[in-house]
């Protein structure tokens, strides 16, 4: 398992794997669950994210692919395709309307949901992507990497407004935004 997710209600679970699989769990403290397994990639899933509403879920995959996927029913809703390596990560805007990826290919691109298109790429970087969340007001997008720099990034006018020379000494795997929005863990 690669990658696991809580819907926003807490109702379901999703995994991501090696086996190239997404799996969405409903929570029990009896017995054993068996998951719904979902199928669309052709590599391994290294994200899975739902939506702020939980309706929707994205997973992010080595065949260099994004899959939409309903979460009532586990159906395959659409794939978002454009990235040339490896997907590492992917995150809904708050309203849902978008959706931010990390690669290996050194960007991160924006895309529309409901067009299933990439909006905008971001592609100052110098190495691979291994982080992209948005902020809590969908105004910003904080990424990280195998530089060991953090930035964000400002959806509307598409600039870097910060750029942070990270402290760990090495990859910068994860990023998180406090509810707020004024406090980003690395």
């Amino acid at each position: 398992m690669l990658s696991v997710s809580y819907s926003p209600q807490g109702e379901c679970i999703a995994s991501g794997s090696k086996d190239r699989t997404v799996r969405l769990w409903t929570p029990s403290t009896v017995g054993l669950y068996t998951p719904k397994v979902l199928k669309a990639h052709s590599g391994a899933v290294r994200s899975v994210r739902f939506s702020p509403d939980g309706r929707l879920l994205v997973s992010a995959s080595d065949d260099k692919t994004l899959k939409l996927w309903s979460t009532p029913d586990g159906k395959f809703l659409q794939t978002l395709s454009g990235h040339t390596n490896w997907v590492r990560c992917a995150d809904f805007s708050p309203q849902a309307r978008c959706v931010a990826s990390a690669s290996d290919d050194k960007t991160v691109r924006l895309w529309d949901v409901q067009r299933s298109s990439c909006v905008h790429q971001f592609d100052d970087f110098f190495s691979p992507v291994n982080a992209a969340k948005f902020h809590p007001d969908g105004t910003a997008i904080a990424t990280a990497g195998d530089d060991n720099v953090v930035q964000l990034w400002d959806v509307r006018s598409k600039k870097l407004v910060q750029h942070y020379q990270s402290a760990h000494g090495g990859n910068v795997n994860s990023v998180a935004f406090h509810p707020s929005g004024n406090f980003l863990l690395t």
